[in-house]
């Protein structure tokens, strides 16, 4: 009899000095992906990265029954041209943009094409819809694709997501926030490699991050253990108490590598999909890890991160169980 090995999948190395410095936007030319493509490239510009706009085009085999069927341009150059002209609405949005830009056009399944170029970017950048390239279809089950298989953090922009309405190259110049980044920690590595992701992007922006713990609640007991609802309020009091002070050794952690940013941290009775996605209003970016504690193994993206992406109010990133010399 033989036995299947079933341990989780290595961490991904990720060193930024062997990426090139470069925030990766996936652009369709819909209005959410407009969206996304100002996000990178305020996100560019804060975090000093080149800007890298890609589109992508399939060529869906072709059967012809008849010689007169068969069209006088080809199929591949006809999509090589829509995506070029794509890429030229993305050239006019960013006509003002100060900082450097590369422009690609790939030929290849969208989301397929942005997991294979994550290898080498730092960070993925990509509405919530699109127009059935890129989005569209990832965030059909929004979980499942591009930010389960991306080898660096995704960010996928909300549609409520304002662009400046600044003329210029003020347009792209990134504006004072008072909101803070938001991080969802569970005590796991996965949270623990988010948390440093997004004390570096609360560094690049002069933000406070904020770590929020979630305590789940005992009320799924009460049909088969009523006693419970008597104790609850006392168990989940001093559970706040010993979290709270576990929580507070993770802030002291990162406080060691990110000393100048202001970090406050809480732990919050409730289900975490709940806080997590009402957070995303009040925050300039949630970050989460793709699993957690409760994740199972070969599960590429967890119940949490899928949950927040689904429900949110504001941009989300999801980071991957990178491998971190700091942990």
């Amino acid at each position: 009899m033989t036995s299947e090995n079933h341990s989780s999948p290595r961490p991904i190395v990720f060193d930024p000095a062997s990426r090139d410095p470069s925030v990766l936007v996936g652009f369709d030319g819909s209005d959410q992906s407009i969206q996304a493509l100002h996000y990178g490239a305020l996100a560019a510009r804060s975090s000093g990265r080149i800007l890298t706009v890609v589109t992508a085009f399939t060529v869906p085999p072709q059967v012809y029954t008849t010689l007169a069927a068969v069209p006088n341009t080809s199929e591949e150059r006809t999509a090589l041209a829509a995506a070029k002209a794509v890429l030229a609405e993305a050239r006019t949005c960013l006509r003002d943009y100060p900082g450097k830009v590369f422009y690609r056009v790939e030929r290849g399944d969208a989301a397929g094409v942005l997991v294979d170029l994550s290898a080498l970017a730092e960070l993925v950048v990509v509405g919530s819809r699109g127009r059935g390239g890129f989005v569209g279809r990832i965030l059909g089950s929004v979980s499942s694709a591009l930010p389960a298989h991306a080898h660096c953090p995704t960010v996928v922009v909300h549609r409520d997501y304002r662009i400046s309405e600044t003329e210029g190259p003020a347009r792209f110049v990134p504006q004072p926030d008072q909101r803070p980044i938001i991080v969802g920690t569970d005590r796991s590595r996965h949270s623990r490699v988010a948390a440093l992701h997004a004390a570096q992007v609360a560094q690049d922006r002069g933000a406070t991050l904020h770590m929020l713990m979630a305590l789940p609640s005992l009320e799924g007991w009460a049909d088969w253990y009523p006693e419970v609802i008597t104790a609850n309020r006392d168990m989940t009091s001093r559970r706040v108490s010993q979290l709270e002070e576990t929580l507070q050794a993770e802030v002291d952690w990162l406080a060691g590598h990110y000393s100048s940013v202001p970090i406050t941290a809480a732990v919050k009775p409730g289900d975490p999909v709940a806080l997590l996605s009402r957070a995303t209003a009040q925050a300039q970016l949630t970050v989460v890890g793709n699993r957690g504690r409760s994740g199972f193994t070969g599960v590429l993206l967890g119940s949490v991160s899928r949950g927040v992406l689904l429900r949110a109010e504001g941009p989300v990133m999801v980071v991957p169980d990178l491998d971190d010399k700091r942990l």
